[in-house]
């Protein structure tokens, strides 16, 4: 181990805190030692100037900085004596209390100040200046503090983040400490962000038993919140007690008899649906049956009042100089007639022009028409495509942080959005959550286009949403099937639609478009991605790196994406003199990289480049381009399409390099060019749906490298992960009564 590396501990005064995420707690602070002044870092929610602090860590040196001390867990000490009491009370440590009361108040108190304020705060309206009911609120202030301290002290020992003690105290106020040590698992609900095992770890220092009742229930909830990353809104209650029992070794009659009581709390709920007994966390059981409620009766909704809709049609194909298909025709026909539409279609057939007919309707209606998508390159895509603003689900319905994993939206059944007519594009990507956020925000009245390609992936959160309502038969549901003339030509759209009937790809003589290189082993293949991605297409071609993507199915191996990422970060944007980087994890972030967001984040703020505008919220899967980063002020500035954000070094994980991403991480997206990995992987990545969302992202090239085998293998797998879901039939069974 390097020397600096060692954990160590010290101690003394904080002189200040130079920089604090208030979000997180992590703090970058000078503290003077007996040695000499020091800067720290670390997650040290709460420390104030002229606190005294012991800390365990190790050091580091930086190389524009010199030596800096990591904390990874600290001890506060409350100042003693007139003058340092003084300097701490007016470094802002009391809410309320600016320099010159305190600087009253300890010329009143002395060296008791900190015991007055702890025992006797109804004493500082012997103060002048101070109010009886300032003195109480003075008090409160300083106990909360005290409070948290504490809280944060206790949690450290135990080896947890003091970070946890900022939202325990929000939670249950001064009751805080006693709260979490009689249930330490309380920390396992998303709003804290603990893991299970970590928490399981506390609770057993504390005297937890394996059989306890919160024990038993935690890993019960665990379970239903772990498999809304694999989609599913339930699970069979035989499934989620096996998997329980399984995680903590106990009998499943015991987890059976812990659902009973989280169903007799309200934590989940038991209801038979799609025959199944399944058992859903509350929020999802909700947000399934107000959508399922919701789309059914804008499907219910029709409209009498256009009968010259033909002529509208009609008045639209004369002056945009066109002829709709058939199917186009039925498809702006419909969203003149019905509440609610549901358009989808491969490449090629069509998909725009439709919209763009609905869009021309809406407007000839007098109807105000919002235009969204889940992603902001879906939503920049729209945009493009049909020169009007769309803007991301989240944005449109003016998400920000609530303090938890969820956003607050302020657009919801209280403020309704403006709109008349709302279209959605790349719907497959909307999970149950979003599309029920986005349903409690239309008006009554008011028209919903849900359009998207069914053959893609579904989306990454809990629902299969799209799949479902096109399935369920409540709405009306116009495929385009039709493959235009000029679309005929590319033969990376052939491809596509070939892969969904079961076909093979295989580039035929004269294709301009896609490439197959074929490669005996992994190590080759990826050495030709990349030399393709940084060398041979922006030499032979003219397209320059940024307009390349590089897919792959999976994060791991010779050709996933961690390893790719390394090796075209290298290649592209190797290091140099002058060009300032940062480790993160295994990772180097460095200025010029392609990143991506890896969660949402509805607290970071972004500015334009000129300032005029400003929002929140940076999303998962939005890909930006690193501008700077500040070794001093320890931050990261990223370019998200013109949104200038602005990440502290602690906050760096959320980013990841984005060179190559996953083909699931892809969907939304469209790119002039795409080099995409085909070699055998782990059997739940070897589908054709992956292979055709692969092929179907990229416009004007696509370039498959890799095992000939793999390609076919994928297209003949066409099953799809089953998601347990009750949307379908809950759509089905309304739309039949």
């Amino acid at each position: 181990m390097d020397e600096t590396e060692k954990t160590t501990e010290i101690d003394g005064t904080v002189l200040s805190v130079v920089y604090r995420n208030e979000e997180n707690g992590y703090t970058v602070l000078r503290l003077k030692t007996q040695e000499g002044t020091v800067t720290v870092v670390g997650t040290l929610p709460g420390v104030t100037a002229g606190e005294g602090l012991t800390l365990s860590g190790s050091w580091s040196s930086h190389p524009s900085y010199g030596d800096q001390f990591r904390a990874e867990s600290f001890f506060h000490r409350l100042p003693t004596g007139k003058r340092a009491i003084l300097e701490y009370l007016c470094c802002g440590a009391v809410k309320g209390v600016g320099p010159a009361l305190a600087a009253a108040i300890v010329n009143a108190f002395g060296d008791d100040t900190l015991d007055v304020l702890t025992d006797s705060p109804e004493r500082l309206a012997e103060v002048k200046g101070i109010s009886p009911k300032k003195a109480r609120e003075i008090g409160e202030g300083f106990r909360r503090r005290t409070a948290v301290r504490l809280l944060m002290e206790f949690l450290t020992e135990n080896g947890l983040s003091p970070v946890y003690a900022l939202k325990l105290y929000q939670v249950y106020g001064p009751e805080a400490l006693t709260a979490v040590r009689a249930n330490p698992y309380l920390l396992t609900h998303e709003y804290y962000g603990a893991d299970f095992f970590e928490a399981d770890k506390f609770a057993e220092s504390l005297g937890f038993g394996d059989d306890s009742p919160e024990r038993i229930e935690a890993a019960a909830l665990f379970e239903l919140r772990h498999n809304l990353h694999n989609g599913h809104t339930f699970l069979p209650r035989e499934k989620l007690t096996a998997a329980t029992a399984q995680l903590i070794s106990l009998s499943p009659e015991a987890v059976s008899d812990a659902v009973d009581r989280l169903l007799a709390m309200g934590e989940a709920v038991r209801e038979t649906i799609a025959g199944q007994d399944a058992i859903y966390l509350s929020q999802l059981y909700e947000a399934e049956t107000y959508t399922a409620d919701r789309l059914l009766a804008m499907a219910g909704s029709r409209y009498d009042a256009y009968k010259r809709t033909d002529d509208l049609i009609d008045a639209i194909e004369r002056k945009q100089g066109i002829v709709y298909a058939e199917k186009q025709r039925e498809a702006v026909a419909a969203a003149a007639e019905h509440g609610l539409v549901v358009l989808t279609g491969g490449p090629g057939t069509g998909k725009t022009t439709s919209l763009l007919g609905i869009i021309s309707l809406f407007d000839r209606m007098g109807l105000e028409t919002a235009l969204t998508a889940p992603t902001g390159r879906a939503a920049k895509r729209m945009s493009e495509l049909t020169g009007r603003e769309a803007m991301t689900i989240h944005r449109l319905l003016g998400a920000s942080g609530a303090g938890g994993t969820e956003p607050a939206f302020s657009h919801d059944e209280s403020d309704p959005l403006e709109a008349d007519a709302v279209i959605v594009d790349e719907t497959s990507m909307v999970d149950i959550l979003l599309m029920r956020a986005l349903l409690s925000a239309l008006k009554p009245g008011c028209r919903l286009v849900l359009t998207g390609d069914a053959d893609q992936l579904p989306s990454v959160g809990p629902g299969n949403v799209f799949s479902d309502i096109i399935r369920s038969g409540a709405a009306p549901v116009i495929r385009l099937t039709e493959i235009f003339r000029q679309a005929e030509k590319s033969a990376i759209v052939r491809t596509a639609h070939e892969i969904n009937g079961g076909v093979i790809p295989a580039p035929r003589e004269g294709d301009g478009d896609f490439f197959f290189l074929r490669r005996p082993t992994k190590e080759r293949a990826a050495e030709t991605i990349v030399e393709l991605a940084s060398l041979r297409l922006p030499k032979n071609m003219g397209i320059p790196p940024e307009q390349i993507q590089v897919l792959s199915p999976t994060r791991k191996g010779e050709c996933g994406t961690e390893k790719l990422n390394r090796l075209l970060q290298e290649a592209i944007n190797p290091p140099s003199e002058g060009k300032r980087e940062r480790p993160v994890g295994k990772n180097i972030l460095r200025e010029g990289d392609r990143v991506m967001q890896t969660r949402n984040n509805y607290d970071i703020i972004w500015k334009s480049y000129d300032g005029h505008a400003q929002g929140e919220g940076v999303f998962n899967g939005d890909v930006g381009l690193v501008l700077s980063v500040d070794t001093q002020a320890e931050t990261v500035t990223v370019d998200f399409d013109g949104r200038l954000a602005v990440y502290s070094f602690d906050m760096l994980y959320e980013l990841e390099p984005a060179f190559a991403m996953t083909v699931h991480k892809s969907q939304g997206s469209e790119y002039r060019a795409v080099v995409l990995a085909v070699t055998r992987e782990a059997p739940v990545l070897m589908t054709r749906s992956v292979l055709y969302t692969a092929v179907t992202r990229a416009r004007e090239l696509l370039i498959l490298v890799g095992d000939q085998e793999a390609p076919a293998e994928m297209t003949r797998n066409d099953r799809r992960a089953r998601r347990y879901s009750g949307l379908k039939t809950r759509l089905s069974q309304g739309a039949s009564t």
